[in-house]
């Protein structure tokens, strides 16, 4: 953990709780996920609960208790992306990669998440491949993507 970097951040603000989130992307971004240690740390020192950061950590899809691998897909279920095919989609990723939601693949390359909304509702089904958003998706659209990576 880089407690430097992390007070460095917490000083930018005036009030420590709002540095939680900056804090969160930080960490998330340096270690690819919140450690237990982090928590514990950021409880401390912005005087919030330790099950409160959990609750960020846990709502929010991009930040993971677990190491992600390379590339992170998340998979939209929201209900416009439902009903344009999510299913189709996420069973192309699941025969593409080898893997179920919730899981990553062996080489250390990709994790498969299903997330509640990514906000692209205009462009069902949806998905985003680390910060990239990619939508009106197709199973053929989906394998050419996964080969780009």
């Amino acid at each position: 953990m880089k407690k430097e970097k992390l007070n460095q951040i917490m000083e930018k603000f005036e009030n420590k709780q709002q540095a939680l989130l900056p804090c969160l992307h930080f960490i998330q971004e340096e270690e690819g996920k919140i450690s237990e240690e982090v928590m514990n740390f950021l409880a401390e020192k912005l005087d919030i609960p330790r099950v409160e950061i959990y609750s960020v950590v846990s709502f929010y899809s991009m930040f993971s208790l677990e190491k992600q691998n390379k590339y992170v897909i998340r998979v939209c279920a929201s209900l416009s992306c439902y009903l344009n095919g999510t299913n189709k989609i996420i069973e192309t990723l699941k025969e593409v990669l080898g893997i179920k939601i919730g899981e990553s693949t062996p080489d250390g390359k990709f994790t498969l998440e299903e997330v509640s909304c990514l906000g692209l509702c205009d462009q069902a089904p949806a998905m985003m491949i680390n910060d990239r958003e990619y939508g009106n998706l197709s199973g053929d659209k989906v394998k050419e993507i996964i080969k780009s990576c």
